[in-house]
C-alpha cells in the first residue's frame, strides 16, 4: 500500500474551496434572513394598514391631556344625559298621575 501526501497546492485549493463555499452559505444565510424580516415587515404594515383606515390608531397615540379632556367631555355627556333621563321620568310620573 502506498503512503497518500497532499501536495501543497492541493490543501490550498481545498482551503480555498472550503472559504468559497463557507462565504457562499454564510451569503445564503444572510440573504435569508433579510428575506424573513422583510417578510415580517411586510406582515405588521398589512396588520396596521386597516387601522389607518378606520382611523383608530389616533385614539392609540393621543396625549394624556387629550385624553383626559375627552374623559372630562364624556363624564359631561353623561351628567345630560341622566338629566334628560331624569326630567322625561318625571315626566312620565306627573302624566301617571294625572290619569
Amino acid at each position: 500500500m502506498s503512503q497518500y501526501r497532499e501536495s501543497p497546492s492541493g490543501s490550498l485549493s481545498s482551503l480555498i474551496s472550503g472559504a468559497v463555499l463557507g462565504a457562499a452559505g454564510l451569503a445564503w444565510w444572510l440573504f435569508s434572513e433579510a428575506e424573513r424580516r422583510q417578510q415580517a415587515r411586510k406582515q405588521r404594515a398589512m396588520l396596521y394598514a386597516p387601522r389607518i383606515q378606520d382611523g383608530s390608531e389616533a385614539f392609540e397615540t393621543s396625549s394624556p391631556d387629550i385624553q383626559r379632556e375627552n374623559s372630562e367631555q364624556l363624564e359631561q355627556r353623561v351628567e345630560q344625559l341622566n338629566a334628560a333621563i331624569a326630567d322625561v321620568r318625571k315626566q312620565l310620573e306627573d302624566l301617571g298621575a294625572r290619569n
